[in-house]
């Protein structure tokens, strides 16, 4: 509950924002940022007194939850004993950070390149890919995201791409399979492979394969629209990177880290890229890391060779202390175990469960801690709630589904015509449902705008 003085510290916490804090992807003036005055386990909660569940684990990377006790330990021990070292020595905490995620990713990516985030993770694996290969191009999907620095905003499949796109990168985008809107016409998941791989196929042959460094793929592409590729895919990708020389990198920012049920989203398609990006979940974002698993073939490429790229504060002594614990606590915990448990039992049955009950929900997809709700105005034609990239009063339809979530104590992640329902991995049963009855409640509110 809050005390007469904490509304007007919020206060005070939202003028200094206001006059100071310039926020991504906003139109400054348009925007009014809840101040918010602390977080616990799978809440946070403003300077008011509302306490509202978080639907969206901060950015998809609070994945063992907020202030878990071990990992604040361990930075603040870490800050005492050594807070920071630049990147060229070798120190126990970087070792063992790189050591323990090496041991959990697939085959044989065991040499890790630290970065601050995906994006940087993203713009250094193309790197290597185009210096491994020789070769300039890489192909992208639609439908994907990969970052906002200068490659990897290019290699985006969506409209954040617009404003920075240039052109010039050296991305090609194709079309990666998706059977609620089919860009191939398939009728089942096998045709949707088939033919999204035919058409992939065909995009390499026309654009020439000498030319192409690599191929990066979401493994379950995120903020697109959580959308598990169907089975034989990604192997059938592998198979294609492999006849033609081709780098295959799978962007698993989002999706590493118990956030599918698994330690990584590849695991369920049994492939193994030959470099994989990371960042988010692997210390579920107490403080900023990413990095780059890489494949012993392209790691041999830079042994006599320098590999022109660095940042100051790779592998930072804070961030590899938090990632030591946060793997430490995920193994104690089996927060991999429990967000498969999560997926299985009580998220999936409970979003289907919705799904009959409410006209507007189009189609549910997900697993582990990782779903989506594909909002429709009409479920036999899957017209969108709203137009592709609505802003204003066409986006009105999702702006109420929203605000009526935050009404009932949820937070949620909106975007376009869907509600993802990513929490932490370490949601209780008990959580689980509160938030698929605060759901229910709001999609009533989408109801209203069906056909």
């Amino acid at each position: 509950m809050s005390t007469p003085d904490l509304p007007q510290t919020g206060a005070a916490v939202k003028a200094a924002d206001r006059a100071h804090v310039f926020h991504s992807w906003s139109a400054q003036a348009l925007i009014d940022p809840l101040a918010v005055a602390g977080a616990d386990g799978a809440y946070f909660w403003d300077y008011d007194g509302n306490r509202y569940l978080d639907f969206t684990s901060g950015l998809v990377f609070t994945n063992i939850g907020y202030q878990h006790p071990k990992v604040v330990a361990a930075i603040q021990e870490q800050a005492g004993r050594l807070a920071t070292f630049a990147p060229a020595f070798a120190v126990d905490v970087r070792s063992e950070a790189a050591r323990l995620i090496a041991e959990r990713t697939p085959g044989d990516l065991d040499k890790i390149f630290f970065t601050n985030g995906g994006a940087e993770a993203v713009e250094n694996a193309v790197r290597m890919a185009r210096l491994h290969t020789g070769r300039p191009k890489v192909l992208s999907a639609y439908r994907s995201y990969h970052g906002a620095t200068s490659t990897a905003i290019n290699l985006t499949g969506d409209p954040r791409r617009w404003a920075s796109d240039t052109a010039s990168a050296g991305v090609v985008h194709f079309w990666a399979p998706f059977l609620y809107r089919s860009p191939f016409y398939a009728g089942n998941e096998a045709q949707e492979c088939e033919r999204a791989l035919a058409h992939l196929e065909s995009t390499i042959a026309f654009e020439g394969p000498h030319t192409i460094a690599a191929i990066i793929l979401e493994t379950v592409p995120g903020t697109a629209g959580i959308m598990p590729p169907p089975p034989g895919y990604l192997a059938g990708v592998r198979e294609i990177c492999d006849r033609h020389g081709i780098v295959f990198i799978l962007d698993e920012v989002m999706s590493g880290f118990g956030r599918t049920g698994r330690w990584f989203a590849a695991d369920h398609y049994d492939v193994v890229p030959d470099l994989l990006t990371f960042a988010k979940g692997v210390n579920s974002g107490y403080v900023p890391l990413g990095g780059v698993a890489i494949s012993a073939g392209i790691a041999a490429t830079f042994d006599h060779r320098p590999y022109p790229g660095g940042l100051t504060y790779s592998g930072h002594p804070l961030a590899c202390a938090a990632a030591v614990a946060t793997l430490q606590v995920m193994a104690e915990e089996r927060v991999v175990e429990r967000a498969d448990t999560l997926g299985e039992q009580v998220l999936g049955p409970g979003l289907r469960a919705l799904a009959e009950r409410h006209p507007s929900v189009g189609e549910v997809r997900g697993l582990g801690a990782f779903w989506a709700l594909d909002l429709v105005r009409d479920r036999e034609t899957r017209e969108p709630l709203v137009p592709y990239n609505a802003t204003g009063e066409a986006n009105a339809p999702m702006a109420a589904f929203a605000a009526a979530c935050k009404k009932n104590g949820l937070w949620p992640f909106v975007n376009m015509n869907r509600t993802h329902v990513v929490p932490a991995c370490t949601l209780t049963e008990a959580e689980a449902k509160e938030g698929l009855a605060a759901l229910d409640a709001a999609l009533s509110v989408a109801d209203k705008h069906t056909a």
